[in-house]
């Protein structure tokens, strides 16, 4: 059927049968007869993660190739007639014994907490992060950014686009000496070490995940600047004080649609007189995503990646910046930057998949080569967007734009 639609899907089945085209750059898979029932029955992606996590099917070569051309398969799956053709395919097909799909491990949240409460936050960070900080140096760059990139070129090395990234926030929040900045959801503390280096601020950093913290508080003391940066194991609305800089990188999508408007009142609080705060999230125009996410379906990252995770229009961050009592001073979309950035993560882990076996397990490891990839597809697409929202409290900021731009490295 597929063959029909103009889809020459390089496939091998579980009998050794290879069909399809050859040079894709990746091979699909199927390892056993139900395979294709247990993956598109029904027709949605937290299914195809459940199939691939039970291992139904698997993937050789490319991840993102093979979800870029799952991508266009599934616009062509979209109509109705075209999916009852499908359904009456796949019922000929055996079922896939339902215990195998029950076997793997959901984004672990208490259930009886209510949700963005300050616990059950903690411990839907704790499900994503701390999940041992060598499985992360596994695809990150050295000083462990666990955010989208800034690429000058499309080859560009990913330690220096990085750096380069930390280097644009910093010019963006105007940070010169002695002033004072604080980094919501810090990670491993790459943008308070660089902010306190190269322009010699004192910086405090916040996070809910303990083995962020623990690396980032060696990593300030081996820099040697324990005197001038702190990482606190803190929920950001637990913070109190004026801050000439606020930023937040990768933070936003876990705040939850609801929780916005006190997101950004807080970090109004937080910013001093005549500052600045920059936001730095994933967002989404989709109606479709949207849609789903206000249903309570959200799809396989929801479930197993970002447990409580929400993405809302870029529109809305901006609406809510001003509401909050912010001047609206920039908007920038890194879209492309982070399909580059994911798509160098998702490499990465690929060509070291024993070594993230041996640290964690095979289904972490199809977990996070799903979802990078995945969201590579989802960026390409445009139906993933991050933004950096740039706010001033009263700010002057100079004419122009090159003052935005980054000088390191």
């Amino acid at each position: 059927m597929l063959a029909d639609m103009g889809h020459d899907l390089p496939i091998r089945l579980w009998d050794g049968t290879e069909v399809g085209s050859p040079d894709r750059g990746y091979r699909i898979i199927l390892s056993y007869p139900w395979s294709l029932r247990g993956m598109l029955s029904p027709l949605a992606d937290l299914q195809l993660g459940r199939a691939y996590l039970a291992d139904f099917f698997d993937v050789e070569g490319s991840m993102v190739a093979a979800l870029t051309d799952a991508a266009s398969v599934r616009l062509d799956l979209e109509s109705f007639i075209v999916k009852a053709r499908l359904g009456a395919k796949l019922i000929t097909l055996p079922k896939p014994p339902p215990e195998m799909l029950e076997t793997h491990d959901v984004a672990r949240v208490d259930p009886t907490r209510r949700l963005h409460s300050r616990q059950r936050d903690a411990g839907a960070i704790r499900h994503h992060y701390d999940i041992g900080n060598d499985f992360y140096r596994l695809f990150l760059d050295e000083n462990l950014v666990y955010s989208c990139a800034y690429f000058t070129e499309d080859d560009d090395d990913l330690d220096r686009a990085q750096i380069r990234k930390l280097d644009l926030v910093c010019h963006k929040l105007g940070l010169r000496p002695g002033m004072s900045l604080l980094d919501i959801g810090c990670g491993w503390g790459a943008l308070v070490i660089h902010a306190a280096r190269h322009y010699r601020v004192s910086a405090v950093g916040v996070t809910l995940s303990k083995d962020q913290a623990e690396v980032g508080r060696r990593r300030v003391a081996e820099a040697g600047l324990g005197d001038k940066v702190e990482i606190r194991l803190d929920d950001y609305r637990d913070v109190t004080g004026d801050f000439d800089a606020v930023a937040s990188v990768g933070m936003f999508e876990h705040v939850g649609s609801d929780q916005l408007s006190s997101y950004f009142r807080t970090a109004h609080e937080l910013t001093a007189p005549g500052g600045r705060f920059l936001n730095h999230g994933i967002t989404t125009g989709r109606r479709r995503i949207i849609r789903d996410l206000a249903k309570g379906n959200p799809g396989f990252v929801g479930t197993y990646v970002f447990p409580d995770g929400a993405l809302v229009p870029a529109s809305r961050a901006v609406t809510e910046m001003e509401d909050a009592g912010f001047e609206l001073l920039d908007v920038e979309q890194l879209r492309p930057h982070y399909a580059l950035t994911l798509k160098e993560w998702t490499r990465r882990i690929e060509d070291r998949a024993d070594d993230a076996r041996r640290l964690a397990d095979e289904g972490l490891y199809r977990t996070w080569r799903a979802y990078m990839a995945g969201s590579v597809v989802g960026f390409q697409s445009g139906d993933l967007g991050v933004i950096q929202v740039l706010g001033g409290k009263n700010a002057v900021t100079p004419l122009g734009r090159s003052w935005m731009l980054p000088t390191q490295p």
